[in-house]
């Protein structure tokens, strides 16, 4: 297929570059065109506007916020853009804004589709992400084969794009949760003289199996916040849309209001670049159990 792609952070790079292995024709364009010289060598075409990748059969676009999403995909680009072409918006987006963008594309002939992803950027590269479609399923056939090149498996969840934000934006509150009770329970295993390595032999063994608690709990145990697969102001950005979609149909999450303030004073105390797992330095700083943390 003849695809565009537009945004090449870690995931986008390593999504764009399963796309080039699967024999795709794909444009690429990114704010810093720097980012894109890797797939350049893979075969990739780099163009030198949004408008540009926004042609073809389809285009893909992994971009990091609302903000971000707003500033590239506008009425002008949409205006231009083919009629009839699919757009796969794979970023974690407001619930809000997924419903405009369906709206805006609709009126103007073009098929919109909701594709988030769950997985972080090693999953990307190995093409082992979970991808979260909604919409038309007559748009989401069409580019079904450049979500079997990118992900293990894909599930369709509705026909309202929305629907698959809502549900990305559950998953990465659930990840947030998990992770802040992890850092918690490292604080107070801290505090009895009991290793954290060895509760996690004891609980992923047994009822707290799989790659969240032994990864994270694992990260927590070295405090080892970097390189950052999942940046804390990034899931603070989710868990904060998690909240508003919770409020716009009144329901309450104190847990999720509970991780949101963690991870500001993550990022208040200027760890937003490093990894999600730096909620263990957040439990470990409450219970004045500093001494040693990189």
């Amino acid at each position: 297929m003849d695809i565009g792609f537009i945004g090449l952070g870690d995931m986008g790079s390593a999504i764009a570059a399963n796309l080039l292995k699967a024999g795709h024709r794909v444009r690429v364009w990114n704010r810093t065109p720097e980012r894109a010289q890797p797939l350049v060598a893979a075969g990739a075409q780099v163009v030198a506007t949004p408008a540009d990748a926004f042609a073809g059969d389809a285009v893909l676009s992994m971009l990091a916020d609302d903000a971000a999403v707003r500033d590239v995909v506008d009425a002008a680009l949409l205006e231009a853009a083919p009629r009839d072409i699919v757009h796969v918006n794979m970023a974690t987006i407001s619930v809000a804004l997924a419903a405009q963008l369906t709206r805006e594309h609709a009126e103007r002939g073009l098929h919109y589709v909701a594709a988030p992803v769950l997985g972080r950027p090693d999953a990307a590269r190995a093409a082992k992400l979970t991808i979260v479609a909604a919409g038309a399923s007559v748009a989401i056939d069409r580019v079904q084969p450049l979500l079997d090149a990118v992900g293990q498996k894909t599930w369709r969840i509705g026909a309202l794009p929305q629907q698959a934000n809502v549900m990305k934006l559950a998953a990465n509150f659930m990840l947030a949760s998990a992770v802040e009770t992890l850092g918690e329970a490292a604080a107070l295993l801290a505090g009895h003289g009991v290793g954290m390595r060895d509760f996690l032999d004891v609980v992923t063994g047994g009822p707290f199996p799989g790659p969240v608690y032994s990864g994270y709990g694992a990260m927590i145990a070295e405090r080892r916040y970097e390189p950052a697969l999942f940046k804390a102001r990034l899931g603070l950005k989710d868990v904060r849309l998690a909240l508003a979609a919770a409020d716009e149909v009144s329901a309450p999450m104190p847990v999720a209001s509970v991780v949101r303030d963690s991870l500001i004073e993550a990022v208040a105390h200027g760890d937003g670049e490093r990894d999600f797992a730096v909620l263990g330095r957040v439990a470990a700083r409450r219970a004045g159990q500093t001494a040693g943390d990189a």
